[in-house]
């Protein structure tokens, strides 16, 4: 498979990781669009949130979980944002289901 994330995951590429456990892997972003940007992913190669079922749903409710110790682990005290891209129109760039984890800064209501 010719996945940046499954190759970030597998260690062929390196990434300054910030977690992982059996299921989740959280890494910096090499792009930062805040003081703190993480990008969580299921370590299970999921294409985007249209691809969630019952069979791989364990795998987003582990990372729901694990957010809020990631988030205090990089200092996100005084909250934070998640955000899925999912498809083109929304600009997923990498095919594995992933989630920005922003913070670090008062972040602006706008979105877009």
């Amino acid at each position: 498979m010719d996945c940046v994330f499954c190759k970030i995951i597998a260690g062929d590429i390196p990434s300054d990781k910030v977690y992982e456990d059996d299921s989740v892997y959280a890494f910096r972003d090499i792009a930062p669009q805040a003081p703190v940007h993480i990008i969580v992913i299921p370590k299970e190669h999921i294409e985007s949130a249209d691809d969630i079922t019952i069979d791989n749903s364990d795998y987003i409710k582990k990372i729901f979980e694990k957010i809020p110790e990631i988030a205090k682990k990089c200092g996100l005290e005084n909250g934070y944002r998640i955000i899925n891209n999912c498809g083109a129109d929304a600009s997923q760039t990498v095919k594995h289901l992933h989630f920005h984890l922003l913070g670090g800064v008062s972040l602006s209501e706008k979105l877009c």
